[in-house]
């Protein structure tokens, strides 16, 4: 009997923390995450990049995965293969954080990874990750903007959708798209509020006393 080759791939969280624990440098790039990725690439860098967004405690994280998530998300919409160009693929971060972070999620990570199964194959046919693609495009964009938190539920997004593309679940891409049709609504209601109150200060600030 021949052996399916994706029975020994290891786990996602296993082969991230892997990558993170064995590196010796005390910055890892971009490039070199995708250089040392086993297999189901696109989603696990997705994954990956998303991550570190979901954990208020790190400072600036949207500044640094932010465009890699745009790119990948872009390449995916339009059906290209993965490829990183030298200005986000040398962009790095410190071995130490990285490691933190998926020390985090390694624990939750391992019990979706138990889980997931392939249903609903219609939400990961190859046409329907190109749409999916732009989809996450939009929250990648949402994900760079100056909005307080704002970055969590979009990124909670693309680890959903992204979960359900390695191991064809339409459950989990369902759930994405529920959660990315909030991110929309909630980040949408949080402007207007600004729009309102900005609007407000000038109206007092320019109206008749």
């Amino acid at each position: 009997m021949t052996a399916d080759p994706e029975q020994d791939e290891p786990p996602l969280s296993q082969e991230l923390l892997h990558l993170a624990s064995t590196a010796t440098a005390e910055r890892i790039t971009l490039q070199d995450l995708l250089d040392g990725i086993k297999s189901h690439a696109r989603p696990t860098l997705l994954i990956l990049f998303a991550l570190p967004n979901t954990i208020p405690s790190i400072p600036g994280t949207s500044a640094i995965t932010g465009l890699p998530l745009v790119y990948l998300t872009l390449q995916m919409m339009l059906g290209w293969p993965i490829q990183l160009p030298g200005f986000i693929g040398n962009r790095s971060f410190k071995r130490a954080d990285l490691l933190a972070v998926l020390r985090r999620a390694e624990p939750w990570l391992a019990r979706i990874e138990r889980i997931l199964t392939p249903r609903w194959r219609a939400l990961s046919t190859a046409r329907a990750e190109r749409l999916l693609g732009a989809f996450c495009l939009a929250l990648s964009l949402l994900i760079m903007a100056p909005v307080p938190f704002g970055n969590i539920l979009p990124s909670i997004t693309i680890i959903l959708i992204a979960l359900g593309m390695m191991e064809r679940d339409g459950y989990f891409i369902a759930a994405g798209l529920a959660v990315g049709t909030a991110a929309w609504g909630l980040v949408g209601a949080l402007y207007w509020a600004l729009l309102k109150a900005l609007l407000f200060v000038i109206a007092q600030a320019f109206g008749r006393p």
